[in-house]
């Protein structure tokens, strides 16, 4: 054999391992998870005057998911789902973690059971290096107890609303960046939750970028300048990974942990005080707006489950497309994102939700074959002051969705691809429909613990 046909074999044989090393390359995954952010808080979903260039960016260059739902309309619950890709309920998680009294009062642990199977642990076992970095509130900053965010898999953390030391809200982004430095500096890839503030109460306001917005009230001034804030840090993230020279190489989703919260009408313009983040502007600074959905934060209609969910993977997922008919939850997360990274998942481990590689990278979505549930406790009868706030389960399938009465006694029906804001109720009309989802809500019911397991209580119970 000459020696130029041995060096074209050669070369070929290289090209395609270099080919086939290229495809199987893991991504780094930046999951940034705002916090109260209503699905019309930014500027590419049309709101009249929040201005959100950095995540719009993401759109421009990403794709807009606009049927991605969170597993509860409250923070705790939601944030459960994407650690374990399971319904927060199978852990008798239904509301916010608070202090111990309440936690024992509405049948919840004190903190999310470290046993659990956790997607940093998985992401881990890939070769991953695992950082968190903003709120935590997987547990609570008055549980002193509590275990600390790295024994759920984490190599770094930074966070408040967690036991020990509470990091300064707006430092986020200022810790990631150096994470991500050093994890590809060791040719790691490298995953980080990012789980921003923003827009929760107290508004910890910028009085600098309160002035780009003089024309407005001082409530929509407040909010927007919250909300500006979080959008320039994000900026800052995604400028420090095209300096890095890795945006080819980095999933980065923007999403949020339920629907916008809203105090009363005319709620006063007062200061209020976090224990784990400080002094800042209460709910009378909460203009969130769902982009036409029903209900705000605390509810099961989309108005408070169905929020912004944008990704960007520069040459794999389509750019400037927005997806209207993908059914996507967040407990899709966890099985989706162990894909990406060539995770083998136990087979003793049984996710509630599904991979979604394919329908995140443009190529069709998978037909999901089974349902997505909701538990949240919520009054019945309604209360007049929050009337869409009286779903207490929630099950879809397909286009259907039924909502159903904390008693079981009253049910409505939507169909979200013919109606995504919910506003004719099918239940009438479609009984078999009705019937054949709650079976299905019933034998979820009674899958589900009575109590909750573990090593998840706190011994401040026993005083």
């Amino acid at each position: 054999m000459s020696k130029s046909i041995l060096y074209f074999l050669t070369s070929l044989i290289f090209l395609f391992a270099s080919f086939v090393s290229a495809e199987r390359k893991q991504p780094n995954i930046v999951f940034i998870f705002a916090d109260d952010w209503g699905w019309g808080d930014l500027g590419c979903h049309g709101h009249p005057y929040v201005k959100t260039p950095n995540i719009d960016r993401l759109a421009t260059e990403g794709t807009d998911f606009h049927r991605f739902t969170v597993a509860s309309g409250v923070c705790s619950p939601s944030r459960t789902a994407v650690m374990t890709g399971h319904f927060p309920a199978r852990y008798c998680v239904d509301g916010h973690f608070a202090w111990v009294p309440s936690n024992e009062r509405r049948n919840m642990p004190d903190w999310l059971d470290t046993e659990a199977p956790m997607l940093p642990r998985f992401l881990k076992t890939a070769g991953y290096a695992t950082a968190h970095y903003g709120k935590w509130h997987l547990a609570n900053d008055m549980i002193p107890d509590s275990p600390f965010p790295s024994v759920y898999g984490y190599d770094d953390y930074g966070s408040y609303n967690c036991a020990g030391p509470q990091m300064f809200v707006h430092d986020d982004v200022k810790s990631a960046i150096p994470f991500m430095q050093k994890s590809h500096s060791e040719g790691k890839p490298f995953f980080i939750n990012l789980w921003i503030h923003e827009p929760h109460t107290p508004f910890h306001v910028d009085p600098k970028l309160q002035k780009l917005f003089p024309d407005l009230p001082e409530a929509d001034n407040i909010y927007a300048a919250t909300l500006y804030h979080a959008d320039l840090r994000i900026g800052q993230l995604l400028d420090a990974i095209d300096r890095m020279g890795i945006t080819k190489d980095t999933l980065v989703i923007f999403s949020s942990d339920n629907g916008p919260a809203r105090g009363a009408p005319n709620s006063p313009i007062s200061l209020m005080y976090d224990s784990a983040t400080g002094p800042g502007y209460g709910i009378g600074g909460a203009k969130g707006i769902t982009g036409g959905r029903r209900a705000f934060k605390g509810a099961l209609l989309e108005g408070g489950i169905g929020v912004p969910f944008i990704a960007r993977w520069q040459g794999k997922i389509p750019a400037g497309k927005i997806d209207k008919s993908s059914i996507f939850s967040a407990v899709d997360l966890l099985p989706t994102f162990c894909e990406l990274a060539k995770v083998s998942l136990p087979k003793s481990y049984k996710p509630d939700g599904i991979s979604q590689v394919r329908m995140l990278m443009g190529k069709g979505e998978l037909r999901r074959n089974k349902p997505l549930f909701w538990r949240l406790s919520a009054p019945w009868p309604a209360n007049e002051a929050k009337p869409d706030h009286w779903v207490s389960y929630a099950v879809v399938f397909d286009q259907w969705k039924l909502c159903a009465s904390r008693d079981l006694s009253y049910f409505e029906l939507y169909n979200l691809v013919e109606d995504p804001l919910e506003k004719k109720d099918l239940a009438d009309e479609q009984k078999k429909t009705v019937n054949k989802l709650r079976k299905e809500l019933d034998n979820w019911l009674v899958s589900l613990p009575l109590k909750p397991t573990g090593n998840v209580f706190s011994k401040l119970r026993n005083k």
